[in-house]
């Protein structure tokens, strides 16, 4: 099938994804008198007078903004806004249909970090939560952490966190299908923007040490020359062997290889340099890093991509649809680490040990199940946490 044809005609077809629809009867004078004047004055005083009253007398708790710039759309890059429209649509189509969330695409025409920020800032009375999405790197990062810290509800970029979460639930599963300590694991990670970096410190803070990260230079390294600030302390929390060279030169011997770079930079002899029963998420789109049976022909045991037309998809609809339900149950104030590690856990999870097979080490992403099995560790770790304001 030619998804794109395909898709281009039915977006023609449909005219956009979403729609808004009252959620109250307008049928007689009384009905108008209740949803909006004189009526609607009171459930006004009370906000005023109790703004947290917003979540519960407007549809505020159940609403989330899905924000974008347009500079790192999907796999196209620098796009514009309006271009990345259909994907953010997609994004709300997504927390609608796994989550029974409210989401509202918000393409932003500015390129200024500080002009995002301050823009995401002032419409944010209006949200429960702030999906940021396709913002490139390095901004992104400046531009989630000023939102967390000026912002009383949940921000979350995921690219790089939903990212990271999903692939520490296949990390987890990979190893418990194929009987390996997690925290043993000797872990390459090729692409040190947002999904990168992200992963790397997830998995630290799941317990994994030795970790590499490689850009298109090589081995990320302290003391390397030409890192950014991001970069350069990525540097001092992986790597700590000070492995150097290119991808070939430093993939040798490790146990699992995660890409989130380019098309068909890994090849198999790479593979067959790593350690026996390998571990393969070749996350680039369209093309994977390597193509799933190449890999396995190398040796690989496990393989995932981030395709849906192979098993083992690292797909993000796992995650985000049930973090923004949890979060928004819960009352959260943030995202923070409990709740993304409960999310990677429920998500790990919800595969039991008997249906674990090496093309399945995650739930099928159309399972709307995943949703509800996250939706309520991430809640629990919200409060547990004491990031709610219930």
């Amino acid at each position: 099938m030619d998804y794109a044809e395909m898709s281009l005609q039915k977006h023609e077809e449909w005219n956009g994804k979403l729609e808004i629809r009252s959620r109250v009867p307008l049928e007689s004078k009384e009905d108008l008198a209740l949803c909006y004047t004189p009526g609607v004055a009171a459930p006004c005083l009370a906000i005023q007078k109790a703004p947290e009253k917003s979540f519960t007398l407007t549809r505020r708790g159940n609403t989330v903004a899905v924000i974008t710039d347009g500079t790192a759309v999907l796999g196209l890059g620098d796009i514009g806004p309006e271009a990345g429209m259909p994907v953010m649509e997609g994004k709300c189509v997504l927390m609608r249909e796994f989550a029974g969330i409210d989401a509202i695409p918000l393409c932003i025409r500015s390129k200024d970090t500080e002009e995002i920020i301050r823009t995401v800032e002032v419409i944010a009375g209006s949200f429960g939560g702030i999906n940021l999405e396709d913002i490139s790197a390095p901004r992104c990062f400046e531009i989630e952490q000023k939102l967390r810290e000026r912002c009383d509800i949940p921000v979350f970029h995921d690219d790089q966190h939903g990212t990271a979460i999903v692939a520490l639930a296949a990390i987890k599963n990979g190893a418990r299908f194929l009987g390996k300590p997690m925290e043993n694991l000797r872990i390459l990670i090729q692409g040190a923007g947002a999904a990168g970096q992200a992963i790397a410190r997830m998995l630290l803070a799941a317990g994994i040490t030795e970790i590499v990260v490689c850009d298109r230079k090589g081995a990320v390294y302290e003391g390397r020359d030409g890192l950014d600030e991001e970069k350069k302390a990525l540097a001092e929390i992986t790597n700590r062997g000070m492995r150097k060279g290119g991808l070939k030169d430093v993939i040798a011997g490790l146990d699992v290889f995660v890409g989130v770079s380019v098309g068909g930079c890994l090849t198999p002899e790479m593979i067959r340099s790593m350690s026996p029963e390998p571990m393969i998420f070749a996350l680039a789109n369209p093309e994977p890093e390597i193509y799933p049976e190449e890999a396995k022909k190398a040796g690989a045991a496990v393989v995932g991509t981030g395709r849906s037309d192979f098993p083992n998809q690292i797909n993000n609809v796992l995650a985000f649809p049930g973090i923004f339900r949890g979060a928004l149950d819960a009352g959260a104030t943030e995202i923070n680490e409990a709740m993304q590690m409960a999310a990677a856990q429920a998500i790990a999870g919800y595969v039991k040990d008997e249906e674990l097979t090496e093309e399945r080490i995650l739930p099928d992403p159309l399972d709307k199940g995943v949703a509800g099995a996250v939706a309520k560790a991430v809640a629990e770790a919200a409060r547990k946490s004491g990031v709610t304001r219930k």
